[in-house]
C-alpha cells in the first residue's frame, strides 16, 4: 500500500509549495494538490501521475485538463465525479486566466505586445481561429473579436465579415491574428493572399493593418 507519509516532508507536494513556492513542483505534483486524496492502492500522487500518462501524454502540458471529459477522467482509478470536476474546473480557470484583458487598456506599441496578448489562447487550439484586434490612433485596443473558427486551413471567412465592425467603429488601424493548430506557425501561401486582400481592401475605406500575426506553438510570424 502506498502513502504520500511515506515521502520526505520535505518532497511532499503541500510542504514543497510552502518552502519552495509553486513554481517547483512537478506537474503531477500540482495535479495531486487537487487530488488530494489516494486510495488504499495508490497516493494522490502516484493517481496524478498515472493520470499524466494515461491522458495528459498527448499534450506537451496540463492543457489536457480542458480537453478530457469528466468520464474519461473518472475511468482512473481513484478519481471520482467530485474530483473529476474539480479537475475539470482548474482546466476551465486556466483558460479563463490565457484571455486578454480586454476590459483594461491595453497600448501595443511592438509586436511582441500583441503576440504576449494572445499566445496561451492560441498556441493549442485544435482549431483555427481569427481574431481582431481594433485600435485607435494611439494603438490603444478599443474592442478584440473573434471573427471566425474552423478547422485547420480551413476558416470560412470574407473582407466583408472582417472589416464590418471596424468600419462601424471608425476604428482606424487593426490587427488580425489566427493560429495553426500543427504548431508550426510560417504563413502559408494562402495567408499571404489573404493578407494582401484584406490589406489592400482596408485601405479603400482608410483603415491600416498593422500586422497579421500567425501563432504557432510557441512562436510566431507576422504575415506583413
Amino acid at each position: 500500500m502506498s502513502n504520500i507519509k511515506n515521502i520526505p516532508i520535505q518532497e511532499r507536494p503541500y510542504e514543497k509549495m510552502l518552502l519552495y513556492g509553486a513554481e517547483a513542483l512537478s506537474n503531477s505534483e500540482l495535479l495531486s494538490i487537487i487530488i488530494k486524496t489516494g486510495t488504499k492502492e495508490k497516493s494522490a500522487l502516484e493517481i496524478a501521475q498515472e493520470l499524466i500518462n494515461l491522458v495528459g501524454n498527448e499534450f506537451s502540458n496540463l492543457r489536457f485538463l480542458q480537453e478530457v471529459s469528466t468520464n474519461e477522467l473518472t475511468k482512473i482509478e481513484g478519481i471520482g465525479k467530485v474530483k473529476a470536476i474539480e479537475l475539470k474546473a482548474v482546466g476551465e480557470i486556466a483558460r479563463r486566466i490565457s484571455k486578454p484583458l480586454t476590459n483594461a487598456q491595453i497600448k501595443i506599441e511592438k509586436e511582441s505586445d500583441i503576440v504576449e496578448l494572445f499566445m496561451n489562447e492560441l498556441q493549442n487550439e485544435k482549431n483555427e481561429i481569427l481574431k481582431i484586434v481594433m485600435l485607435n490612433n494611439k494603438n490603444i485596443v478599443r474592442k478584440i473579436s473573434t471573427i471566425a473558427v474552423g478547422n485547420e486551413g480551413n476558416i470560412i471567412t470574407n473582407v466583408k465579415s472582417i472589416l464590418a465592425e471596424p468600419v462601424k467603429m471608425q476604428i482606424p488601424r487593426i490587427i488580425l491574428l489566427h493560429n495553426h493548430p500543427s504548431g508550426n506557425s510560417i504563413p502559408s501561401k494562402i495567408d499571404i493572399l489573404f493578407t494582401e486582400k484584406i490589406k489592400a481592401a482596408a485601405e479603400l475605406l482608410d483603415i491600416q493593418l498593422l500586422a497579421h500575426i500567425v501563432i504557432g506553438d510557441g512562436t510566431y510570424h507576422n504575415v506583413i
